[in-house]
């Protein structure tokens, strides 16, 4: 179908449902063979019941979110929705504090990447010459990032389907293994993390399980471009946690009860793949071990890496066309693609991974980035039901039932999850997090002593565009 160009020079509205469906999914549905070891460390054996619970704690979010997604009609996501719900101030905030786990997740996942590669083909790389293999990656994504939207969606739609049919067969390959026993789960609520143990510590981890969650959230960046109904984005947002919270569920149930995984996490995968691990030192495979590094580590992650791309450059785009950002950043290529924002991703991810394997910046950001996202969680269920106040008569098509009680209850949903994600927190991870959040207050200072001046705020709304 012939794209649907607007005519002045925005994004195509090109996009089906399934699409927008995978590139949420995309984005969500990764790390599961390389983070393993990692939530491992938070849940131990439990960590499929720590998933169970934080598919059902996150639902009420995503369905506020698909109340508010089907009343606006433009990217911006949290920009929008904190801006009409409360005002241009907190509208920043929670699109700034979003970004924090999208702009983290392109530099992760290349050296991710590479760091599969390299134990696997038994590269024995530097930590520089690492850098600039990633660094490379990151470039050929850049070019891929620029081109028509449909390659892209297309290409990552396909680097999702691997990845989700190789877990769910592996799953099942684990399980009829031989070396699968219920026994080898013994208490399911342990945990790695200090200085907690025990239930509370288990808590703590089931809440970090936040982020392979990161994701859902990247759907009302992509409705500008939706070629249906926008009370479907409903569809997209909750069909993408349902898909993910089931295959984590499954998957890590079929992992928690191989033998001497125990083992394997502390000698041999504490910083990843430690499924994969467990496949080469306890079930004595080669051959599925390669096939899973390919197919779920390679695509899966780059999937998600994409997911987040262009989720991350749309939400850039729409701060720029709403005046939070200079007018450069919402022009588009010939393709239709905003350029300035890849161009800005590509400097700031090559920058971050530098970083990251040059000091424990990195490393401390992310401790902190499941809190940040938790928060402008929490910022937009404020803001939902300050929108049902200020303007009854907007009604969305995708209203969620119970009213207000039932979005301050996901509100109190996200602060829970955000109070814990601080607990056990180190002073270095609240230091990175400090100052990423003063960079973006030298941004809010640009635009609220200079930018706003000129230029207000405009916000496309159900009754027309408005100025904040």
């Amino acid at each position: 179908m012939e794209d649907k160009l607007n005519k002045n020079g925005g994004l195509n509205k090109s996009l089906k449902l399934i699409f927008v469906y995978t590139v949420a999914t995309g984005s969500i549905f990764t790390f599961v063979n390389y983070w393993d070891s990692v939530f491992y460390g938070y849940c131990g054996s439990g960590t499929f019941l720590a998933f169970a619970l934080m598919t059902v704690a996150i639902l009420p979010v995503a369905l506020v979110y698909s109340e508010l997604a089907s009343l606006f009609h433009t990217s911006g996501g949290e920009l929008i929705y904190n801006t009409v719900g409360i005002n241009k101030h907190v509208g920043f905030l929670a699109s700034w504090l979003i970004m924090a786990a999208w702009i983290s997740v392109p530099p992760a996942v290349v050296m991710a990447i590479m760091t599969w590669v390299n134990k696997t083909f038994g590269l024995n790389l530097g930590t520089w010459a690492m850098v600039g293999y990633a660094a490379v990656l990151l470039v050929l994504y850049f070019f891929m990032s620029i081109q028509n939207v449909q390659f892209l969606v297309k290409a990552q739609a396909g680097m999702l389907f691997c990845n989700i049919t190789v877990t769910i067969l592996t799953g099942f390959l684990l399980l009829f293994s031989g070396h699968w026993h219920l026994a080898n789960f013994g208490n399911i609520f342990t945990t790695t993390l200090e200085p907690v143990h025990g239930i509370s510590g288990w808590l703590i981890g089931m809440a970090l399980l936040i982020t392979p969650y990161f994701g859902f959230e990247t759907v009302p960046q992509m409705v500008e471009e939706g070629d249906f109904p926008i009370k479907n984005s409903k569809k997209a947002i909750c069909g993408s946690i349902l898909t993910c919270g089931c295959i984590y569920v499954f998957y890590y149930f079929c992992v928690a009860g191989l033998d001497g995984l125990k083992n394997i996490h502390m000698n041999f995968a504490q910083d990843g793949f430690l499924t994969i691990a467990t496949m080469q030192n306890v079930l004595g495979w080669t051959f599925s071990p390669i096939v899973v590094g390919v197919l779920s580590c390679l695509l899966g992650m780059g999937a998600s890496l994409l997911g987040f791309w262009m989720s991350t450059v749309r939400m850039l785009y729409s701060m720029a066309n709403k005046n939070f950002l200079p007018k450069g950043f919402a022009k588009v290529n010939k393709n239709q693609q905003p350029l300035l924002p890849n161009i800005f991703l590509l400097a700031l991810s090559l920058v971050f991974i530098v970083l990251q394997n040059s000091s424990d910046f990195m490393s401390a950001f992310f401790n902190l980035m499941s809190f940040g996202c938790a928060c402008a969680y929490a910022l937009t269920m404020v803001s939902a039901v300050c929108i049902h106040h200020k303007h009854p008569q907007w009604k969305s098509t995708n209203t969620v039932k119970g009213g207000d009680i039932f979005r301050i209850f996901a509100m109190l949903i996200a602060v829970a999850i955000a109070f814990f994600c601080t607990l056990g927190q180190g002073i270095d991870s609240w230091i990175c997090f400090g100052v990423y959040l003063g960079i973006g207050v030298v941004i809010w200072l640009w635009m609220l002593l200079i930018n706003w001046k000129k230029h207000p705020v405009e916000i496309e709304t159900p009754d027309g565009i408005q100025q904040f």
